[in-house]
């Protein structure tokens, strides 16, 4: 038993001393940048919003041609072409892939790969996204499905047109545009949907990956309810959540709305509008304050859904 502790805490060891080489997601940027000579800052960027296990950035690449050895990322790196058709190689297994990358077209390296990239005439300049996942992402998302962690591996994609993939990530492109207006909970929801759809689609796993037959007790759902009214001020997280009924946040999501019929972001968004429609018509308080009060980060995104959902605006209901 001491011998099989003492591997397990070398291999730890090493593992910590490997990642230690690893380019971080904070520096895949700039690393790109300083490989094209540029002097560049994200043109959006998530880094101050402390979302969860994800960055997204948004850079302006070069027009012209260029030839680049990105060193092996920490976290996955998933990239998402924005812009006009430019040509790109890429070098896998000492084998050259060349394609036309079209608005919408995606990449995906897994953590620990290096890769390399060219261009060989100048193309046109585009706005891509890039999103860089931890890898206990998708460790807590295989173990929540009971699956072994170590029985499967991401794999590298290059420019495959993905239209769900597209739709979430062009999604959390929004919300970056937005500075984060529909908060942590809408976030995590998004990452999550992101984590599933890699492990369905982009993993050496053959199995489906599903929630099976599991459910939600009423003990769970009635606590997690209680958690979400008591904290309705507040910059709710699927992660907070999940953890009161002591569930992985994986599945909490997928579990909420089979038990409810709507997902935790929309139940949230219900609960903030319909305890802002009481105190419109039961006290005096500002709009803004209740807007704040309620857990919206402004009167006009109070309004925004407070009309999506019931018809009319607060002043009307004034």
């Amino acid at each position: 038993m001491v011998a099989v502790h003492q591997t397990d805490k070398s291999n730890a060891l090493l593992a910590k001393a490997v990642m230690k080489n690893f380019v971080k997601a904070f520096e895949l940027n700039q690393r790109l940048n300083e490989s094209l000579g540029l002097n560049q800052s994200p043109m959006l960027s998530s880094r101050q919003m402390n979302w969860n296990g994800i960055l997204v950035e948004q850079c302006q690449s070069s027009s012209t041609s260029f030839e680049i050895e990105v060193p092996a990322v920490s976290d996955h790196w998933l990239n998402l072409h924005l812009g006009n058709p430019a040509p790109l190689l890429q070098k896998r297994d000492d084998r050259l892939h060349e394609s036309i990358r079209y608005n919408g077209n995606c990449f995906l390296v897994p953590a620990g790969q290096p890769s390399y990239w060219c261009r060989h005439s100048e193309g046109a300049i585009c706005s891509p996204l890039h999103i860089c996942l931890k890898p206990k992402l998708i460790e807590q998302a295989a173990e929540a499905d009971e699956i072994d962690p170590q029985r499967f591996d991401l794999v590298t994609c290059f420019d495959r047109q993905d239209l769900q993939l597209h739709q979430i990530a062009m999604l959390l492109h929004a919300e970056l545009q937005s500075n984060g207006i529909m908060g942590q909970l809408y976030v995590e929801s998004l990452t999550q949907m992101l984590v599933i759809h890699l492990l369905r689609h982009y993993s050496t796993f053959t199995k489906t990956i599903t929630s099976g037959n599991r459910g939600l007790t009423n003990l769970q759902l009635q606590q997690a309810i209680e958690y979400i009214h008591t904290h309705l001020d507040q910059d709710l997280s699927l992660f907070q959540i999940a953890q009161v009924i002591n569930i992985s946040p994986t599945y909490f999501a997928s579990l909420f709305k089979r038990a409810t019929g709507t997902s935790p972001h929309q139940y949230v968004i219900q609960q903030r509008v319909e305890r802002a429609k009481l105190m419109l018509s039961k006290t005096d308080i500002a709009i803004a304050d209740i807007a704040l009060q309620v857990g919206f980060s402004s009167q006009s995104h109070l309004t925004q859904q407070f009309k999506r959902l019931t018809g009319i605006t607060p002043k009307q209901v004034r």
